[in-house]
């Protein structure tokens, strides 16, 4: 159906005429800032993936962001022309983002600095579900508000074009958008102090203190990350999924049996990997009796890791693994494995990605953790938060569950962060922030040990962990 374009359709139509017609102008005059959208971006995106961006202008962005196909639409001859000549190794298309008429799915969608001047935001967010799967990640960049007036400063001096009248959306204005089209908004980010560069001046403030709290909230740049919600019709898998468990053991002799007498059926089929690792009992024995002795009613995998560490027994686990999920029990059975339904529910049912384990909501055990040991928790689990901006209250749980498909691509990305995680934990949540996943906290209870002692030393490892947060801010925080 045709429709005649309004007043405020035509005057945007103009502006972005007009900066096609002085692109080389423009890309000079704004290089820094885009630069700097690209770059954060890219960070998120994996090589293999493909890029769609809704509003490309001249195909600034586009023509820099990492993907194996990379696509663009925009609505002006003139600007896709320009970017055709400028960008050869990307699709164009003239085409109204509220009625995309493209024949794929990408796996990221970018709205990049357009969305305030979209006549109806809902109408062209629904548009977008017609081009996602339901792994799709949408990345929106847009001014933040407390910049409107610097910015028509700006116009009036003639630093910047003059642009029409956008709506100035809030955070949680785009966030209830998001949510009317059935997209769930899991990260918010804010970026970029000084606009422009001044040498030292804009590397130091844009990089270091327009990440610290408070400051962050008045930088020009905000990023919204979301990915679809699934539709009921789309949401039938809850019983297809295989399950790997992986038990890592050390010193757990007398808790091997109730491992397996303990956990339920759930998923379509499971697999037990036992990893044993150095200990100086009988573990690796019992393992090997209780394998024989279960066999016909469990798929048990054993083996032994040749390194040391809960991280290396992980991997060593994981690197065997056949089920679509991945899931670790402690072999302590501090974390019950009754609670283990709960993590497949939901991840199988789309609420998340990668699903961490918290014992910080409900009481716990008497001698469950030491006073110590749970302000170290909380501590990690508030630093956490703030290194990947989505909320983790405990950091250290022992059970994190992620798709094996996902786990793949993280061993791909692990030279990104170096494999010196002796505990696994900070090596898979840090991993699945790069990979953009979305990450929620399932509450748990934690038990009280019934066999054996910890493998922990609070202050030998506390110490560790923090030269781990330490090191995440040059990879995480500081990008």
């Amino acid at each position: 159906m045709n429709i005649s374009p309004t007043n405020h359709q035509k005057k945007i139509h103009d502006y972005f005429e007009g900066i096609a017609r002085e692109y080389k102008t423009y890309r000079r005059k704004f290089n820094y800032y885009y630069n700097d959208l690209v770059k954060y971006c890219n960070y998120f995106i994996h090589p293999d993936n493909s890029v769609l961006e809704i509003g490309c202008s001249t195909g600034q962005t586009i023509s820099k962001i990492k993907g194996s196909y990379k696509a663009g639409i925009d609505f002006s001859e003139t600007m896709i022309t320009e970017a055709k000549i400028n960008c050869p190794s990307v699709d164009f298309y003239v085409m109204n983002a509220e009625d995309l008429t493209i024949d794929r799915k990408f796996d990221v969608i970018i709205i990049s600095n357009v969305i305030g001047y979209l006549e109806n935001v809902q109408d062209v967010l629904l548009q977008i579900r017609k081009v996602s799967h339901p792994q799709t990640r949408i990345i929106i960049t847009h001014y933040n508000y407390l910049w409107e007036s610097i910015l028509h400063f700006a116009e009036f001096i003639g630093l910047k074009k003059k642009s029409p009248q956008q709506n100035w959306l809030s955070r949680k204005d785009i966030t209830n958008l998001l949510m009317l089209a059935n997209f769930d908004t899991y990260r918010e980010s804010k970026r970029m102090l000084i606009p422009v560069n001044i040498p030292l001046l804009s590397w130091l403030f844009n990089k270091y203190i327009a990440q610290l709290p408070l400051i962050k909230h008045l930088c020009l740049s905000q990023f919204v990350f979301a990915r679809p919600v699934l539709l009921p019709q789309e949401n039938n898998q809850e019983s297809q999924y295989s399950t790997t468990i992986v038990i890592p053991a050390r010193n757990e002799a007398g808790n091997i049996e109730n491992a397996i007498l303990r956990l339920p059926q759930f998923g379509s089929k499971q697999e037990i990997i036992f990893v044993e690792g150095n200990s100086t009992d009988n573990t690796w024995e019992v393992i090997q009796q209780i394998k024989e002795k279960y066999s016909h009613s469990h798929n048990i995998v054993i083996t032994q890791q040749e390194g040391k560490g809960k991280g290396d027994a992980v991997r060593k686990g994981y690197s065997i693994a056949t089920g679509d999920i991945l899931m670790i029990l402690d072999a302590d059975l501090t974390v019950p494995p009754e609670e283990l339904p709960k993590f497949y529910n939901a991840i199988a049912t789309g609420k998340a990605e990668f699903i961490n384990g918290s014992r910080l909501v409900y009481p716990m055990d008497d001698n469950a953790m030491q006073f110590l040991n749970t302000l170290g928790n909380k501590f990690f689990g508030a630093a956490f938060s703030w290194l990947i901006q989505q909320p983790i209250k405990d950091s250290l749980c022992g059970t994190k569950v992620m798709f094996r498909k996902d786990y793949e691509k993280l061993v791909q990305n692990r030279s990104f962060f170096g494999e010196f995680d002796p505990f696994g934990d900070f090596d898979l949540l840090f991993g699945a922030y790069k990979l953009n996943l979305k990450i929620i906290d399932l509450p748990i209870r934690y038990r009280e040990r019934v066999y054996g002692s910890t493998n922990i030393s609070r202050f030998k490892h506390g110490i560790m962990l923090l030269r781990m947060c330490w090191f995440a801010l040059w990879k995480v925080k500081f990008i």
